[in-house]
């Protein structure tokens, strides 16, 4: 019976087979194969194997055999045959809010020193702190990370490490000794206070300098609200141009000490400079580039890193959730925020926002973003088509901010048809600071090779303004390749993902043979990262796992460098069926959504009763 499938592991190991990585023919193996291994070996490592004495006496029933785990390709064959093969994203994922995971919590008023519970009888959760810990989950591992870093777990008897730091008892312990030491320390900056936040819901926050910029536009008034509220809307008609831009004001005559209109703008000159030469930075990725996955690339060696893309309008109302997009870790000593927006007077007031409330080194402008939601309203790779808006948005976020301002551009919108070129000679007179392009359209989204020659051709239209090349950099190889064609650096995206030590095997140049338990080890480091900053509680473990489980979805692409025939891996060459050195490096190598979550448990211990997940990029799921 396994004739075929012998015969098409030598076929493939006869010639290479279109798209997919060379590897050495010992390694190669069937999808039923290498299921089956990973299968048996996991029950067998967490004793889920029956031994002869346990075995259940025969029956006359046979047991249901088992379903053979299925990619996205084979689970659509079984349906319409004229149904389009699912791609992309999987826009219909299932939320499961984080608070499902407890079945039932502590009271706030035994957390916060025994205060009297003011909902009294009907209060829903528990007060009793021995039956709460009777109905609590196990606990996950012996140490707590925060316990032992910061002295003391704020977490205390929700902690999923809880029994680290809990007395016979029931109260928590402190380190005084680590606490003193962290004493004063602010680890995340960043952070959005009630106050301002109060303030933005209300809309009372004074955005002075937006307001002189945007009245020298010729589109813009000041209208009442017709609701009869008294408050101010503003209004763009018209795709007019700037009529007396503000960084071509009429020189005012002084004589002596300085006047308020010659310290309304920050001079170019006296904007904070970013060095961006010969830079290693780390794109700001959607979902999985949060503040966890940041500390762990600084760690390898990232120069720049940039929080995820948050939208204007989202920021200018005071949502906590895209507020924490701005969040900054102390170890990433060159951090920008990237902003998306498509009309000058929200991007504007929201780089002043940024500008006077947080700590950033440059404010970044998506102009490349190619989702659906983003561009049908102007916003993302749509800023590239509307010049006029561009213009006007650019000069006036460079007119409120104090810092250099980027802008993350495609090579265009539809496939042949590149305009990058024709609008980088614009941005130069726009004052913008850096560029980054991506080698392709919007059209392409991730598909094809990213075209590094047209790259080089942008980069030296964009000088003396840097350029960074953005595209395909999966190992120290290509990042030579890209350094020749004349970029000022190299942006990192899915290579980042895929295998987050390539920032190290670039500065070293070299191939780095990493191990499954070095691997591990960084999955751990995210791990802590995560539960400091999410939370050790249920909550913040089950948010950290999904997060893992995304990124897993991408480094389950990785194939070590001593299992190839051809050194480096391609970032668009699939990886094909292969059993690793170890059985850690087999699970590691799964394509399957239920391995990915074993590895995750191998972290943070079980996953719960009701758990599903539904990866980003995938269509296979867990549940």
């Amino acid at each position: 019976m396994e004739k075929p499938a012998e015969e098409s592991v030598e076929k493939r190991t006869d010639e290479a087979v279109k798209g997919e990585a060379a590897l050495k023919p010992q390694f190669l193996t069937t999808k039923e194969k290498f299921h089956a291994f990973v299968d048996s070996e996991w029950q067998g490592s967490k004793g889920e194997k029956a031994s002869e004495n346990d075995r259940v006496e025969e029956t006359n029933e046979t047991p249901e055999t088992k379903k053979l785990k299925l990619d996205a390709d084979e689970q659509n064959k079984g349906g319409n045959p004229d149904r389009k093969r699912l791609r992309g994203q999987n826009k219909s994922r299932p939320h499961t809010k984080p608070t499902a995971y407890d079945e039932k919590r502590l009271c706030l008023s035994v957390l916060q020193a025994n205060r009297e519970c003011p909902f009294g009888d009907k209060c829903r959760f528990h007060h009793n702190v021995a039956e709460y810990f009777a109905t609590k989950p196990a606990d996950i591992g012996e140490s707590c990370y925060l316990y032992d870093i910061f002295g003391k777990c704020a977490y205390g008897l929700t902690c999923r490490f809880a029994k680290a730091h809990t007395t016979p008892d029931f109260k928590t312990m402190e380190n005084a000794e680590l606490i003193k030491t962290n004493e004063g320390r602010n680890a995340v900056k960043n952070s959005l206070s009630k106050d301002l936040q109060n303030s933005l819901r209300k809309r009372s926050v004074a955005f002075k300098k937006s307001e002189e910029y945007l009245k020298t536009l010729s589109n813009y008034k000041d209208k009442r609200d017709q609701q009869g509220n008294g408050k101010k809307s503003y209004k763009y008609e018209s795709h007019s141009f700037l009529i007396n831009p503000p960084d071509k004001q009429p020189p005012v005559k002084t004589i002596g000490p300085l006047t308020d209109v010659d310290l309304i703008k920050l001079r170019p000159f006296e904007k904070k400079q970013v060095d961006f030469k010969d830079k290693l930075y780390l794109a700001p990725l959607t979902t999985c580039g949060n503040l966890p996955f940041r500390r762990v690339c600084k760690r390898f060696g990232a120069d720049i890193t940039c929080g995820e893309m948050a939208m204007c309008t989202n920021l200018l109302q005071g949502q906590q959730s895209e507020w924490a997009l701005l969040k900054r870790h102390e170890s990433e000593d060159v951090f920008g925020v990237q902003v998306e927006g498509c009309f000058p007077d929200t991007m504007t007031r929201c780089a002043e926002l940024i500008n006077n409330n947080t700590d950033v080194d440059f404010v970044d402008i998506n102009s490349g973003c190619p989702i659906d939601l983003v561009y049908k309203k102007g916003g993302g790779c749509g800023l590239m088509t509307r010049t006029r808006k561009f213009e006007q948005i650019i000069k006036g976020m460079n007119y409120v901010l104090d810092v250099p301002l980027t802008v993350k551009i495609r090579t265009g919108v539809q496939e042949k048809c590149n305009i990058a070129h024709k609008l980088i000679p614009e941005m130069k007179k726009w004052d913008v600071s850096m560029i980054t392009l991506h080698g392709r359209s919007r059209e392409q989204r991730y598909t094809k090779l990213a075209d590094w020659d047209y790259i080089t051709t942008c980069s030296k239209l964009a000088s003396p303004v840097p350029l960074f090349g953005n595209g395909d950099i999966l190992s120290y190889e290509d990042a030579m390749k890209a350094r020749e064609t004349g970029v000022s650096g190299m942006m990192i995206a899915r290579g980042a993902l895929i295998k987050p030590w390539i920032f190290t095997e670039i500065k070293e140049s070299r191939h780095w043979d990493i191990s499954s338990s070095e691997r591990l080890d960084i999955l751990r480091d995210f791990r802590n990262f995560g539960l400091e900053h999410w939370g050790s509680d249920t909550r913040g473990v089950e948010k950290t796992r999904t997060f893992m489980l995304e990124w897993l979805s991408f480094m389950c692409r990785y194939i070590p460098v001593g299992l190839l025939e051809r050194v480096p891996q391609k970032i668009n060459e699939r990886p094909p069926y292969y059993m690793g050195r170890n059985y850690l490096e087999s699970l590691m190598a799964s394509q399957h959504v239920g391995d990915w979550v074993r590895i995750s448990e191998m972290l943070l211990g079980p996953v719960p009763k009701n758990f599903n997940f539904l990866p980003k990029h995938k269509a296979n799921a867990y549940k």
